[in-house]
C-alpha cells in the first residue's frame, strides 16, 4: 500500500467556473459582484469542499485573472497582500465585479451545449460520480449534453476509468461479503448482489488508487453519504457522523452507527482500510464531528 496522505482538495476554482457556467446558460449578466460571488460560491464550498471555518471565496475569485478565462473590473481599487491575494474588503466596499472574459462568455452563450460538456468535463475531473449530479445542479447548471454534440475529450478516459472501476468494485464487494460495511445490507435479486457499492475512500480525482484498502463496500445511500461527507471511519473502524447530517430519517440512516465499529468489515484474509485514505477523507471530506450522542 503506497500511503500517500497529500493531495489537498482544492475544488474552489472549479466550483466558481462551473456557478459562472450556469450564469451563462440562464442568459444573466457577464460579471457579478464580489458579495454575490461570496454567497453563491461559499454555499458550494460548505458542501462540496472540504470543511473549513470560513470557505476563501476571495482567493478564486482573484487569482482566476491569471488562468486566462476570468476578468475582475477596477482592479486598481483592490489592495493586495504580500502573497497576492486581494484585501476582501476593498472587494466588497467598492462592489468589485467578477466574471468570464468577453471572449469566454460570449462563446458560452452561443454554444449551450459546449458549456455543458465544460461543465461536466469539469465535475468528472474533481468530485466522484455519486456526486456529479449535485454538483451541477447546486451550480445551476442542469445535466445531460445534446444528442448531436459531440463527445467531450475527456469522454474516452471516462470510459476507461469506468472499466477499471468495475474490476474495484469486484475486489471491494468480495472482500467485504457483498454487504455495505456500514448498515450490513446486502440485498440480492435473481441471486445478484444489488444497490452495495464500492466506494472510493480517497477519490479517485485525488490520486486515490483502485484497491482493497482503499475501498469500503457501502450500500447506494452510505456510498452517496460517504462522499457528502456526513460520515467517516475512524482507523480502528469506528464510524462518526457529522453534526451536519440531519433530517427525517437521518437517526436511522446513519446516526444509530455513531461511534460504533463497522457492521460488515473485511472479511478475514482481506486488507482493512488504509489508515493513511481513512485520515484523506477525515480531513479531505468529512464535516465537522458529531456531539456525542
Amino acid at each position: 500500500m503506497s500511503g500517500a496522505t497529500s493531495s489537498k482538495r482544492a475544488p474552489h476554482k472549479p466550483l466558481l467556473a462551473l456557478w459562472a457556467i450556469g450564469r451563462c446558460l440562464r442568459g444573466d449578466s457577464r460579471l457579478a459582484t464580489y458579495e454575490l460571488v461570496d454567497q453563491a460560491l461559499g454555499r458550494l464550498l460548505r458542501r462540496f469542499g472540504p470543511h473549513r471555518s470560513s470557505p476563501r471565496t476571495d482567493y478564486p475569485f482573484w487569482h482566476m485573472q491569471g488562468d486566462g478565462v476570468w476578468e475582475v473590473d477596477r482592479t486598481e481599487l483592490v489592495r493586495t497582500t504580500s502573497k497576492k491575494s486581494a484585501w476582501v474588503r476593498d472587494l466588497k466596499q467598492h462592489g468589485i465585479e467578477g466574471g468570464f472574459t468577453l471572449e469566454v462568455y460570449s462563446e458560452l452563450r452561443r454554444d449551450p451545449g459546449l458549456a455543458r460538456r465544460i461543465a461536466e468535463s469539469l465535475v468528472v475531473r474533481h468530485f466522484p460520480e455519486t456526486l456529479h449530479d449535485a454538483v451541477l445542479e447546486e451550480a445551476g447548471v442542469g445535466t445531460g449534453v445534446a444528442p448531436d454534440q459531440p463527445l467531450a475529450d475527456t469522454d474516452f478516459t471516462l470510459v476507461r476509468r469506468r472499466r477499471s472501476d468495475s474490476a474495484f468494485r469486484s475486489r471491494v464487494l468480495t472482500a467485504y461479503g457483498e454487504r455495505c460495511a456500514v448498515c450490513s445490507f446486502a440485498g440480492r435479486v435473481e441471486g445478484s448482489s444489488v444497490a452495495v457499492e464500492a466506494a472510493h475512500i480517497r477519490w479517485h480525482t485525488a490520486a486515490g488508487p483502485p484497491i482493497i484498502d482503499n475501498g469500503l463496500a457501502l450500500c447506494a445511500l452510505h456510498h452517496e453519504l460517504f462522499d457528502e461527507g456526513a460520515f467517516t471511519v475512524l482507523p480502528d473502524l469506528k464510524v462518526i457522523v457529522a453534526r451536519t447530517a440531519e433530517g427525517n430519517g437521518m437517526d436511522a440512516a446513519l446516526y444509530q452507527y455513531h461511534r460504533e465499529p463497522l457492521r460488515a468489515p473485511p472479511l478475514p484474509g482481506f486488507a482493512r482500510p488504509s489508515p493513511a485514505f481513512l485520515k484523506w477523507h477525515a480531513g479531505e471530506v468529512f464535516k465537522k464531528p458529531a456531539a456525542v450522542r
